[in-house]
């Protein structure tokens, strides 16, 4: 059975993924203070910035993104483990598929997700929904509602999408 696509176009993309610049720039900082000189997690929010200000696709986000999570997986401190993975989740928003498939939703609720966890006693839920346009949100609105995760990310992304979908 095909899975119907969604429409999405390169604006779409743009603004799901200063979406998800934002919510990894918010806590960058956490990373980088408990790795100085690991700098992947920032090349992954660099690159994703430069495509969602008009630059092209290329090869570099996924590279940037993969090296990001690696970073997060070698964390032996939760806050920076989140931080990087929300980086690399920013630079992966870019891979938002027109598949009408609830796993795609992560693409677009993941990094906001990690941020929150890398700071939680910040409370950054309440920001990060805000970073999210109405574009954001329209392009959320065209994708089944995701599942919870078993993870705290995986849950905590669950309860995002159905927020910004109010």
């Amino acid at each position: 059975m095909h899975t119907p696509d969604v429409e999405l176009d390169l604006d779409d993309l743009r603004a799901v993924r200063t979406f998800t610049v934002a919510c990894a720039r918010r806590v960058l900082d956490v990373f980088e203070r408990a790795t100085p000189g690991d700098d992947r997690p920032r090349q992954a929010v660099d690159t994703a910035r430069a495509f969602a200000a008009g630059g092209r696709r290329t090869h570099a986000l996924r590279t940037t993104a993969l090296a990001a999570h690696r970073a997060a997986r070698a964390q032996d401190d939760v806050g920076a483990h989140h931080a990087a993975m929300a980086a690399g989740d920013a630079a992966a928003s870019a891979y938002l598929h027109p598949l009408a498939e609830a796993t795609q939703v992560g693409h677009i609720v993941r990094a906001a997700a990690h941020a929150v966890l890398a700071v939680p006693e910040e409370g950054l839920t309440e920001e990060v929904l805000a970073l999210a346009d109405e574009r954001v949100r329209d392009v959320l609105s065209r994708y089944p509602r995701s599942r919870p995760g078993t993870t705290a990310a995986g849950r905590l992304a669950h309860d995002l999408d159905g927020r910004l979908r109010r």
